[in-house]
């Protein structure tokens, strides 16, 4: 049997591969069990639309000199040998280069794909073509866990491993649908729930988790910080707080203190003037109370992080769990449950703007991706490098990116089928998926899984593509193997990787460590157990007031809502964009609606007629007409859908509002109008 790791969310479960099927196995991580995705989502690998070559369009191929009917067509591209595409692409690169300098290239992507083709990626556009604009898909999704985890303990990653979930007196899960994006996690707090553990459930909404949660918080859009703050503002009146912990391991309390006590919005008697969510008040103080009395493990995902305060609401996170003194011990700590399959290990890696390998700082700070557009838009950049990632779906404000795409002089697309970006693209390769390649990933726990091919292909993987093209621009990596690359990181990134050798990871493949690893091979299941990764080696408090905005500010000061507030999200059979999911014939079986559906309260159903198709309106742009369903699961006002379907626009509702510090989209609340489809 072969033993590799599944290519979907950041839970990185171990899959085994026999007979041309996934079977579960006894992973530290999956625990012999798997969701559909891991079970059935290899099921794309051979499917016709994969992209089984280069493909080049016709118009360059004449302006080199190639002859386009010597190739065959493939869905208005050309496919042509890698050999020529390579060489296309370093012509563009090089005279675009010369014509406007090398900031005028950006290089995006990273997270889908393995730390060594992530880290060729940075390198390539740094050392090769010398442009500071490197980021990765964190810009949409836990950028603001990076952030507000830095500024706080030091270190932007989880504090331990899933297996402290059996450890925890009490876990508070924020933000995260968990059932649907990240069910092997789920599985295990529902088992720990069930052998004695309390569960605190926040969400705008009540989720799978709910059933099962002592603390069912349904909370109004964008008030995460406003819940956080006012649960931080008991223990620190009531003197919950772990005196002991503060004094010798945290250095600002008082100054802490001072700051939140004159805070009016901090107290929790302002969700009494909240109607419909007054009863929060009163779950605040009993929450607050069994926060500082019980091992507490805070899960956070998207709903925290995509707001225009998400790296405040992290911080604000991490503050409780210094107040109480959870964090560095078993039992306890601070876990982001990180979207795509490597997110971690292309932050780690230095597949962003403002951190090289290591998150050594680098000596100039390129765009973000939102500054890519911007400057796409008006002449800055002229060319683009997109490594899996489709930034003309999944990303917001489409209208905005769409119009940029088509300014470019030169697109070029790593990809495994047909999307979005690849129809605005010059040169498109068709590369490896993960289940054809060797390469590691880091998971949310920061385990770091080699993966091994359970099908073979010709195809090349990304960092050969990177490594192609460098030798046609005359800077050659010279690589020979994923491995060599590995090591190549392994020197560059010393604190987490110097000791995780491809030979340590094949060891025991079920039960691979967690950086840092040592030289001696010794990964670190808990972070922070005696001193914080930061100059003083003490954490810091970091208070930011709430701003008042949205959803609560329209009650507060009218009582009620107008219009509709809406969120989006996942759903359990596919995963972001669909593109691997969607063709996956037995995931495909699994969703009622092949559409993405809109979720309206039960109570607004006579407020929208009953209606069964509906189009979304914002200010930025408007939706397809889709599916309406109503259910009991949603506050009356607000509305959920999901955005797997390029189809549905859903992402041309969104604009540029953005998280303050990093510039994660503001993709869990935007104001729409609804029309009725007759």
């Amino acid at each position: 049997m072969k033993v590799s790791v599944c290519t979907y969310c950041g839970v990185g479960c171990e899959i085994g591969f026999e007979n041309g099927r996934v079977v579960p196995v006894n992973g530290v991580v999956s625990k012999g069990k798997l969701c559909i995705k891991g079970i059935f989502g290899h099921q794309f690998v051979n499917h016709p639309d994969r992209i089984r070559g280069a493909l080049v369009r016709e118009e360059l191929l004449t302006r080199y000199g190639y002859a386009p009917s010597s190739y065959p067509n493939f869905k208005g591209f050309k496919l042509v040998p890698y050999s020529v595409a390579y060489k296309i692409t370093a012509e563009e690169f090089n005279r675009l280069k010369e014509c406007y300098g090398p900031h005028s290239l950006a290089f995006i992507g990273g997270a889908r794909t393995n730390c060594e083709s992530a880290y060729l990626f940075q390198r390539f556009a740094r050392q090769v073509v010398g442009s500071p604009h490197v980021d990765n898909c964190a810009r949409i999704c836990h950028a603001p866990s990076l952030k507000g985890l830095r500024a706080t303990v030091g270190e932007g990653a989880a504090s331990v491993s899933f297996d402290e979930i059996y450890n925890a007196e009490l876990i508070f899960v924020l933000g995260s649908n968990t059932t649907e994006a990240h069910p092997i996690v789920s599985h295990r707090v529902i088992e720990r729930v069930r052998s004695g553990a309390t569960l605190a459930v926040l969400d705008v909404r009540e989720i799978g988790l709910f059933r099962f949660a002592k603390y069912k918080l349904a909370i109004p859009y964008e008030s995460n910080l406003l819940f956080l703050n006012a649960l931080a503002r008991v223990i620190v009146e009531r003197k919950l707080y772990n005196e002991p912990f503060l004094r010798e391991r945290v250095e600002n309390f008082n100054e802490f203190k001072e700051a939140i006590l004159k805070d009016p919005l901090s107290h929790p008697s302002v969700f009494e003037r909240l109607p419909g969510y007054s009863h929060l008040a009163h779950q605040i103080e009993e929450l607050a109370f069994e926060i500082a009395t019980k091992r507490t493990l805070f899960m956070w995902g998207l709903g925290i992080t995509e707001h225009t305060d998400g790296s405040y609401a992290v911080m604000a996170i991490a503050n409780l769990a210094l107040l109480t003194g959870n964090v560095g011990k078993e039992g306890c700590g601070l876990m982001p449950l990180r979207g795509q399959n490597n997110v971690q290990g292309a932050c780690d890696v230095g597949m962003l703007p403002y951190y090289l390998p290591d998150y050594r700082v680098p000596e100039e700070i390129g765009y973000k991706t939102p500054e890519i557009i911007d400057a796409i838009g008006d002449g800055r950049i002229k060319a683009l490098w997109v490594m899996g990632e489709d930034i003309a779906h999944v990303h917001p404000n489409q209208s905005k990116i769409r119009s940029a795409l088509k300014k470019l002089e030169f697109l070029a697309v790593n990809e495994l089928f047909p999307c979005e970006v690849t129809r605005f693209a010059h040169v498109v390769f068709g590369v490896k998926s993960c289940y054809e390649k060797s390469g590691v990933y880091v998971n949310a726990e920061r385990r770091l899984h080699l993966s091994r091919p359970l099908f073979e292909t010709d195809l090349p993987d990304d960092w050969e593509v990177i490594n192609g093209v460098a030798s046609q621009m005359g800077a050659p990596f010279n690589f020979k193997s994923s491995e060599e690359v590995w090591n190549a990181l392994r020197e560059d990134a010393p604190k987490r990787f110097k000791g995780a050798t491809y030979e340590l990871l094949e060891k025991d493949p079920l039960n691979p460590p967690q950086w840092p690893v040592t030289e001696e091979g010794k990964g670190t299941p808990i972070l922070y157990r005696e001193s914080f990764p930061t100059p003083s080696g003490k954490a810091r408090l970091v208070y930011t007031p709430y701003k008042l905005r949205g959803m609560v500010k329209e009650l507060l000061e009218r009582g009620k809502l107008s219009g509709f507030y809406l969120t989006t999200g996942r759903v359990l059979p596919h995963y972001n964009n669909a593109n691997q999911t969607g063709r996956c014939e037995t995931l495909e079986k699994f969703q009622t609606f092949k559409e993405d559906t809109v979720y309206a309260s039960e109570a607004d159903r006579e407020r929208l007629k009953g209606a069964k198709r509906v189009i979304l309106r914002s200010e930025y742009g408007e939706t397809a007409p889709l599916p309406l369903e109503f259910n009991r699961h949603l506050k009356p006002g607000t509305l959920f859908v999901s955005f797997h379907r390029a189809k549905s626009r859903i992402n041309f509702l969104f604009g540029d509002e953005a998280d303050e510090l990093v510039k994660t989209a503001r993709f869990k609340s935007v104001k729409v109008e609804v029309e009725v489809v007759e």
